[in-house]
């Protein structure tokens, strides 16, 4: 590639990788990129002004995350959205997450608290914006910030895994029912019992919370496929 083109990408090949795995994750996530597309590695290329090759790997590591299918000789393929992938991801978060919260509880200071309040602050100015992009980003940001208090990267990689899965489900529910005031009102109580120092008493918060993503997850589901039937008999 000439490096003197404008906006010509002179970064490594494993930025560009990342750079392109982050943009399609978004679009993916936020459903631009819609289950059982096929996605053209030259186009995306030209698109990035980058070689094949780091769109390679950002669609290799899409696949590894369950965000991509890829069939050798056929192309690669924004996946469906699975529900037993969904099923297994809640288990997976709440099993890591509840275990993590208590641990951390018992181990929280000062600016771990800070950094949990400054997280909610943005979360209500987000809400207040009606900017549900940057809601999603700082709802998966709180639930970071717990778990990297654990310092576990092998726990991180798995729970990293899990929300990939559920980040299209969650993203889609997250503006129905009141949930973005939910959300944050639920990671407050979690906030608040980390505070207090009680252990039992923040899992069982961060259990509530998944519980109830849960269950949006579900009712955007039913209503979607309801509108699918009608549609159908329409």
């Amino acid at each position: 590639m000439n490096k003197n083109l404008p906006g010509a990408d002179t970064s490594t090949d494993r930025s560009k990788a990342e750079r392109v795995h982050r943009e399609l994750r978004r679009r993916i996530r936020e459903l631009e990129l819609q289950p059982g597309l096929r996605l053209h590695k030259n186009e995306i290329a030209l698109e990035f002004r980058v070689s094949r090759a780091p769109v390679s790997e950002a669609i290799a590591w899409l696949a590894e995350e369950g965000l991509v299918d890829v069939y050798p000789q056929s192309g690669s393929f924004v996946s469906p959205i699975r529900p037993e992938d969904v099923r297994e991801a809640l288990l997976i978060r709440t099993g890591l997450e509840v275990e993590a919260v208590r641990r951390v509880t018992q181990m929280a200071d000062a600016g771990l608290l800070q950094r949990l309040d400054e997280n909610l602050e943005a979360q209500a100015a987000a809400v207040r914006a009606k900017d549900m992009a940057l809601l999603d980003d700082l709802d998966e940001g709180f639930h970071a910030i717990i778990i990297a208090a654990i310092n576990s990267p092998r726990s991180q990689r798995l729970l990293d895994s899990a929300r990939a899965l559920l980040d299209r489900p969650r993203f889609h529910a997250l503006p129905e029912g009141g949930r973005p005031h939910a959300t944050i009102a639920e990671h407050r109580r979690i906030a608040d019992a980390i505070r207090t120092g009680d252990a039992e008493l923040a899992g069982a918060a961060m259990r509530v919370h998944i519980a109830m993503v849960a269950r949006a997850i579900e009712l955007d589901a039913a209503e979607t496929a309801a509108q699918s039937r009608l549609k159908s008999v329409k």
